[in-house]
């Protein structure tokens, strides 16, 4: 795994790493978002998004679970928070987003278990001490 530290003073400085990962993404990209409630994994959506051309605006998928927007590539947000065991998660057809073009961030990823590919970039937040402070850590598998 090749792992880069980065610390958010902002919600822009999240929407800027995004948009710098956006840019090296393939296609099918898998994005798994790791955090507490707060620690940005959203706001790191958000940014993803508008690198990708999309102008809606993106909140986070809690009861729908799954949203999709179009711009440059497809971005499928899907929000695992609600849901307790892989099996819930097979059952809302997340092998299929997988296989999706476009990218895919899953908010929550830990519920998936094994289920997602062993090409997943794996995106940790963690809330510093200061409120706006964040560390995001992001683990490429090596190719």
């Amino acid at each position: 795994m090749k792992t880069s530290v980065h610390i958010s003073h902002s919600p822009e400085d999240t929407w800027a790493l995004a948009r710098t990962l956006a840019a090296e993404l393939p296609e099918r990209a898998v994005l798994a978002l790791h955090g507490e409630l707060g620690s940005g994994k959203t706001c790191f959506v958000q940014g993803l998004a508008r690198a990708l051309g999309i102008t809606q605006a993106v909140t986070s998928p809690t009861f729908t679970l799954v949203s999709e927007y179009s711009g440059t590539k497809k971005l499928f947000h899907i929000d695992l928070y609600r849901l307790q065991r892989p099996e819930d998660v097979l059952a809302i057809g997340l092998d299929e987003y997988v296989e999706a073009d476009g990218i895919k961030a899953v908010e929550w990823a830990e519920r998936a278990g094994n289920l997602l590919p062993p090409d997943t970039i794996h995106i940790a937040f963690e809330v510093m001490t200061q409120p706006e402070q964040r560390r995001i850590v992001v683990k490429r598998p090596e190719n």
